[in-house]
């Protein structure tokens, strides 16, 4: 049976080996041995249900809705195409913002009217909630994750030795 430490796991996820920790903390996705000298070990039944929560968070769960789908509790495909709708239109929202704020700020630069300093605050900050929110939401594409699990579950990631 091939097993995979927490670095080799992070490695072919792209998830930190801090988030996988994080999530054994909480419950959430725990290994199923550990070595002798106290390294987490995954199997690849750990590696369809970290496949499982990848594709929950992806549909936009919160970590604490996944746990609650993963230990049996219900959502329907209805509450998640739900869930996916309401956050793309708080996307929406926030970017049709940005752009009020740049055009708001295009204006004043046209008829040569100053742009305060709160003008450009503001609109920085607009854009640097929007960029770390893009961020943290497209981390690692779904396209690459499902490629990077095919590998791992078709027996092509590395020496099970390496990482702890």
């Amino acid at each position: 049976m091939k097993l995979w430490k927490v670095g080799q796991l992070a490695k072919l996820t792209g998830l930190t080996i801090r988030t996988l920790r994080f999530y054994d903390q909480i419950g959430l996705f725990s290994p199923s041995a550990h070595s002798d000298s106290g390294h987490r070990l995954y199997n690849e039944a750990d590696l369809s249900r970290l496949q499982q929560i990848l594709s929950l968070k992806e549909l936009g769960l919160s970590l604490d809705e996944v746990k609650s789908v993963l230990n049996g509790g219900y959502f329907s495909p209805l509450e998640i195409v739900s869930l996916q709708i309401a956050r793309l239109k708080e996307n929406i929202r926030m970017e049709q913002r940005i752009v009020s704020e740049l055009e708001h700020v295009s204006r004043l630069m046209q008829l040569k009217q100053p742009v305060t300093v709160d003008d450009f605050t503001k609109l920085l900050d607009m854009m640097k909630k929007s960029h770390e929110k893009y961020i943290v939401e497209r981390r690692m594409s779904w396209e690459r994750r499902l490629n990077l699990l095919g590998d791992l579950v078709d027996g092509q990631s590395g020496d099970p030795s390496q990482g702890s």
